[in-house]
């Protein structure tokens, strides 16, 4: 048996068209098809792989221990990222973990989900 790589990351969210604007705005990803599930929601993809899977419900999910502090994606284009991040009003910390070379940025959905876009460009 082994781990291959990373398929997706289910989030609920009572904030759904706010999400999907954000997800596609500020990530570029693209909303794209999604089974005719019981529940409404939206899958979001990059590339051909969704790797985001909105839940729609009623009230906003509390908190509850233990949960994910974070979800990463890797990037191209730092500079460039920055710059559409300042555009789009998105506030970001940008970090490194020493001795990786790898440049994190991170950001919050609208829910306050955190995510990091890692970049590995100097």
């Amino acid at each position: 048996m082994e781990i291959r790589g990373f398929d997706h990351v289910n989030v609920r969210t009572a904030n759904l068209e706010a999400m999907v604007r954000w997800y596609e705005e500020v990530l570029g990803l693209r909303a794209g098809l999604r089974p005719a599930f019981s529940f409404g929601g939206a899958w979001l993809y990059c590339g051909d792989q969704a790797i985001v899977h909105l839940v729609k419900v009623a009230e906003p999910p509390r908190a509850i221990e233990p949960r994910i502090e974070h979800f990463a994606l890797k990037g191209r284009g730092l500079a460039e990222f920055l710059r559409h991040l300042e555009a789009k009003g998105v506030a970001y910390e940008l970090g490194s973990p020493p001795g990786s070379g790898i440049t994190q940025v991170n950001i919050h959905d609208p829910d306050g989900n955190h995510i990091h876009v890692d970049f590995r460009e100097g």
